[in-house]
């Protein structure tokens, strides 16, 4: 499957999360420890917002292996964000091709997935029909991860995104069953407006891939006084990651199981995720 990160919080260089921690996201695409492969050579992306409030973003994807991408090196060197998401892929199928590298962008909104629609092959035709028609021209590659994203952009992401994930879940869920597919749906998500950012813990099963949010920097800087790098950081800076980037006891809380979360000024939210029909 895929490892994913999203950064919301004080501008960084786009380096300080991809190349810098220990377990940093370029380690995961050669060595990830949570994964269900542990390398992640199939493409690679990048979504960055320049400045507060949203805006369309700007979009970086290769076909390559992330760590052998010396213009992604570049990128990440020179780029300084508030607000990114991250992604390395290991192909569940369809091909390796930029149209398939993760992030999806539509307007100001991007999208990164871990995981799969088991059978997608099977059930592509009838979610795909679902898609609203005007939505349709802008899907480039061929897979599930994009479909799910236009379908949680049919179902109302703009206007209420958790809404809109949970009724993506549930047609998936009602499409597998009819074709007599067991637990289609393994998922965990992140999207963004550029303002706020969602993530979304989900398996049909109720074993779902490995999630995490970092703890509150507040809370950081009392265990860790010693750490530079806590100390220009904002009260909002938040991180979600497929698996920690660090080993220091305490930063990382697993996302619960069937669960969703919101990144915001202000309180953060985290809430049951349930699957609806559309």
């Amino acid at each position: 499957m895929c490892r994913w990160i999203a950064y919301s919080g004080s501008p960084i260089r786009l380096e300080e999360l991809l190349y810098r921690p220990r377990f940093s996201l370029i380690d995961q695409s050669l060595h990830s420890r949570l994964g269900v492969e542990t390398t992640n050579g199939d493409g690679f992306g990048v979504g960055w917002y320049t400045g507060a409030g949203g805006g369309e973003p700007a979009l970086y994807r290769g076909t390559g292996p992330a760590w052998n991408d010396a213009n992604l090196r570049e990128i990440a060197r020179s780029t300084l964000s508030p607000l990114f998401l991250a992604h390395i892929r290991a192909s569940t199928g369809t091909a390796v091709q930029q149209t398939n590298c993760h992030p999806f962008r539509y307007g100001n909104w991007l999208w990164v997935h871990n995981g799969s629609i088991r059978e997608f092959d099977r059930l592509k035709r009838d979610l795909i029909l679902a898609v609203d028609p005007d939505l349709y021209p802008s899907m480039a590659g061929s897979t599930d991860s994009e479909v799910m994203f236009h379908l949680a952009l049919t179902y109302g992401l703009r206007d209420r995104p958790v809404a809109a994930v949970e009724r993506m879940a549930g047609l998936v869920e009602s499409v597998g069953r009819a074709y007599g597919v067991p637990d289609p749906l393994q998922m965990t998500v992140a999207t963004t407006d550029g303002d706020r950012t969602w993530c979304f813990r989900y398996s049909s099963e109720g074993r779902s891939s490995s999630l995490f949010y970092s703890t509150a920097i507040s809370a950081l800087r009392h265990l860790y006084p010693e750490q530079a790098s806590l100390r220009g950081l904002s009260e909002e800076t938040r991180l979600i990651v497929s698996e920690p980037l660090g080993e220091l006891e305490g930063a990382w809380q697993p996302v619960p199981e069937s669960s969703y979360g919101v990144i915001q000024k202000g309180d953060d939210e985290l809430g049951r995720f349930e699957p609806a029909l559309p």
